[in-house]
């Protein structure tokens, strides 16, 4: 028998591609796994797609330049509630704390959860625009026939100004889109979310 049997040689060479093949799914489907939870983190760290970033306090700048922030709100019909913002736009200043409210009425005869799906435009904004409270953090449940004032504090990010992509920027537009909390409905607008491009 010779010293390199071509038997034991293609067997070695069957088990290392099986091996390399066998890691190559599994890689694929970690990433597969991971995909949503890293788009998640890539937008709010990047601003893609409008999201909006999270901060606990303001920023110690205030500049000049303005902005007008407009507020939109829309509700799915499979959702009983009246929901509209209490202001239809301000205009703060790069750095300046901003204040809102939204208001939610349950029209319904029963305690209803809604949770709200939310973004900027335009969407170059997203990294931007800073909240520091939102009633979006969480779902929100209202009582048979509760009204309720839901407030927003946010900021825009004063290094907007050192970004010559954003010089065009003189309105952003914030807008929530309420859903039923677990429904397909909200099922389907968090995909249509994730998934954006």
């Amino acid at each position: 028998m010779s010293e390199h049997d071509p038997k034991i040689d293609l067997a070695k060479k069957n088990a290392r591609m099986g091996m390399s093949v066998f890691l190559v799914v599994l890689v694929m489907l970690g990433l597969a796994f991971a995909s949503v939870p890293l788009y998640d983190l890539f937008c709010r760290v990047t601003g893609f797609d409008g999201t909006t970033q999270v901060s606990e306090a303001l920023p110690d700048t205030v500049l000049d330049r303005q902005v007008v922030i407009k507020f939109n709100a829309d509700t799915h019909k499979s959702l009983p509630w009246d929901f509209k913002p209490e202001m239809r736009e301000i205009s703060v200043k790069l750095g300046q704390k901003g204040l809102t409210a939204y208001h939610a009425k349950n029209n319904s005869d029963q305690t209803v959860v809604g949770s709200a799906v939310y973004n900027v435009t335009p969407f170059k904004a997203g990294k931007y625009f800073h909240k520091i409270e939102c009633f979006c953090f969480g779902e929100q449940s209202l009582q048979a026939g509760e009204d309720v004032s839901m407030p927003v504090l946010f900021y825009v990010d004063p290094s907007m100004a050192e970004d010559p992509h954003m010089d065009d920027v003189k309105v952003i537009t914030l807008s929530y889109n309420f859903y039923k909390s677990e429904t397909k409905e909200l099922d389907e607008a968090l995909e249509a979310f994730y998934n954006a491009e």
